[in-house]
């Protein structure tokens, strides 16, 4: 045993069990998963000559006195998505496109910013060195402008070059935490024991480089908001439900925690719960841990945990428990919109569960904070209602 469990007798979780039990079993219905799942990350000799390639029409263009342009594909269209329960939403592989052209006007400091990149780029992977996103930033902080157009070509570039983002030696400062049972070094060398204690760790700028992770958990709990994973560790969550891993990406998560999500699900397949407040917001937040999102769906494989299960909180837990109406907030017009549009998305076809739920909050035209659980008792969320749901099975 890696750790000393300190949490409940093995009897509270035998529905667990089950449930890890039928995650496999589905697992190896489906031919299982590749070891480490995803898509292998590109070598620094494949991403050098998809450079090269994109360098070389550049080059030809000039030649025959053509300007040169960037073809990419169209990353908020939903006519370029395909969704898979097995996977979430991909990008199909004959996608719409845009040209980012240097003889327009409207485009020709974006294919300048991008021809930057792409040298930085080439650079660090023939040298093997990373860098931030933000160190690319404040390379030329004047010409980018903000940080934002940073990150948009950088993951432009990844879905031209068609490799996934680690494979670009770009690292993105990490903004999620982690605690419970794990322990991992990191690439550098250094161990990190994370624990059920009051502080947690930072999760790594670099999930591809991890290695020799241990744990004993029975199930990942995937926090949405910072303030409810604080008050997690501050109730003693960790030990009393010992072994288990927490998570939170403080909101929508970055692409780091939903890599570490990933690679946490990939190494152990345990159950992966979502606890998110009961709103359009928090249900797409955990549908981007689950399905991801349509910006990132060229690396969905890289990404997306379908076997996300949604233990709270949710609309029907409202009535149940006898929520009074005065802790619950009405539904504003952007979060009716929200609401309609995660409605259509095509996963909640498969998820009819999810929209029984959904259509509750549509009827009731109110919405909950997970804190509106401390009208019960200030510590219920910890001591009575997730232990209740893990135990009994409440997460669907």
């Amino acid at each position: 045993m890696a750790f000393a469990p300190m949490g409940p007798e093995a009897s509270f979780f035998a529905v667990l069990d089950q449930h890890r039990a039928s995650l496999l079993a589905a697992l190896r219905r489906g031919g299982g998963e590749p070891s480490g799942g995803g898509t292998p990350q590109a070598s620094s000799s494949e991403v050098l000559a998809s450079i090269e390639s994109v360098i070389q029409d550049i080059i030809t263009s000039v030649a025959r006195n053509e300007a040169p342009a960037f073809t990419i594909g169209n990353r908020s269209s939903w006519e370029n998505i395909k969704f898979e329960d097995s996977v979430g939403l991909q990008m199909v592989t004959h996608c719409t496109t845009r040209k980012i052209k240097s003889d327009s006007l409207k485009s020709v400091k974006k294919f300048a910013l991008i021809l930057k990149i792409l040298s930085k780029i080439y650079k660090l992977v023939q040298s093997n060195t990373y860098a931030t996103k933000r160190d690319i930033y404040y390379t030329d902080s004047q010409l980018f402008g903000n940080q934002t157009v940073v990150d948009n070509i950088i993951n432009d570039i990844s879905c031209m070059l068609k490799v996934p983002r680690m494979s670009l030696h770009i690292l993105s400062t990490s903004k999620g935490l982690i605690a419970g049972n794990l322990r991992y070094i990191e690439e550098d060398g250094t161990r990190v024991h994370c624990t059920c204690g009051a502080t947690a760790v930072a999760v790594p700028s670099n999930i591809q480089g991890i290695r020799n992770l241990i744990t004993d958990a029975k199930f990942l709990l995937i926090v949405e908001k910072d303030a409810t994973f604080q008050r997690l560790l501050d109730d003693n969550f960790c030990n009393r439900m010992s072994p288990c891993i927490m998570v939170t990406g403080k909101g929508v998560p970055d692409l780091n925690t939903r890599l570490l999500v990933k690679k946490l699900w990939d190494t152990f397949h345990i159950p992966v719960f979502a606890l998110v407040d009961a709103d359009p917001h928090g249900i797409e937040i955990m549908c981007i841990y689950k399905y991801g999102s349509v910006a990132m769906s060229f690396e969905a494989h890289n990404l997306t945990v379908p076997a996300i299960r949604w233990l709270g909180l949710l609309p029907s837990d409202i009535k149940r428990l006898n929520i009074p109406r005065d802790t619950l907030i009405p539904l504003t017009k952007r979060d009716q919109m929200k609401l309609d549009s995660v409605l259509k998305r095509p996963y909640v076809t498969c998820q009819p569960f999810w929209r029984k739920e959904m259509e509750i909050m549509a009827d009731s035209k109110m919405k909950a904070e997970i804190q509106a659980l401390t009208f019960l008792s200030s510590d219920y969320l910890s001591r009575v209602y997730l232990p209740n749901k893990l135990k009994f099975g409440g997460w669907i």
